[in-house]
C-alpha cells in the first residue's frame, strides 16, 4: 500500500476519467463479445473489421486501421483469418487498381446480417440503464470529447 505525502500531487486511479472511459470500453466489449464470440467465432478485431466493412460494403484494410483505430498489424490478421473463414475477400478498387478493397463474401453477408440485429439489441440493453436526458447527456459528451480529440469519422 502506497502512503501519499501531503503536498505532493496524487492520483485516485478510480476517479480518473482516461481510466474510467477505458475500464468501461473494456466492460462494454465484453458484454458484446458473449454474441459474436461464442455465437459466430469472432475475436474483438475480427468483429470490428466485420462491422466496418459491413456497413461500407467493401472499404480498404487502411480505411479499416483509420476508422477502429486498431493497429494495421491487427487489422492485417483479422482479414487473413476472414478470409481463411471465407467471410471475406479482396478485390481490387475500383476507384484505385494499386488498392486491395476488402469485401463480405455470400457467408459474410448472411453471418452480418444475422449478426447486426443481435448486437443492436444489446446496445438497446446496456442503454436501457440510462433515463433518457442521461443518454443525451451521455451522447453529447462523447461527441465532445471525439471532437476536442479529432476523432470524427
Amino acid at each position: 500500500m502506497s502512503v501519499r505525502v501531503p503536498g505532493e500531487p496524487g492520483l485516485e486511479l478510480t476517479g480518473f476519467v482516461p481510466y474510467r472511459l477505458n475500464r468501461l470500453a473494456v466492460g462494454v466489449s465484453n458484454h458484446l463479445s458473449d454474441i459474436y464470440r461464442e455465437r459466430f467465432g469472432l475475436d474483438i478485431p475480427e468483429w470490428r473489421v466485420m462491422a466496418t466493412v459491413g456497413s461500407r460494403h467493401g472499404c480498404t484494410a487502411q480505411h479499416i486501421a483509420q476508422s477502429t483505430r486498431m493497429h494495421k498489424t491487427r487489422v492485417s490478421r483479422a482479414i487473413a483469418h476472414l478470409e481463411e473463414r471465407e467471410l471475406i475477400e479482396r478485390a481490387s478498387s475500383a476507384a484505385d487498381r494499386r488498392e486491395r478493397e476488402v469485401r463480405l463474401t455470400k457467408a459474410g453477408r448472411r453471418m452480418y446480417a444475422e449478426l447486426v440485429p443481435l448486437v443492436l439489441e444489446r446496445e438497446r440493453e446496456l442503454l436501457s440503464c440510462l433515463t433518457k436526458d442521461q443518454l443525451r447527456g451521455f451522447q453529447a459528451g462523447m461527441e465532445a470529447l471525439e471532437s476536442f480529440l479529432g476523432l470524427q469519422d
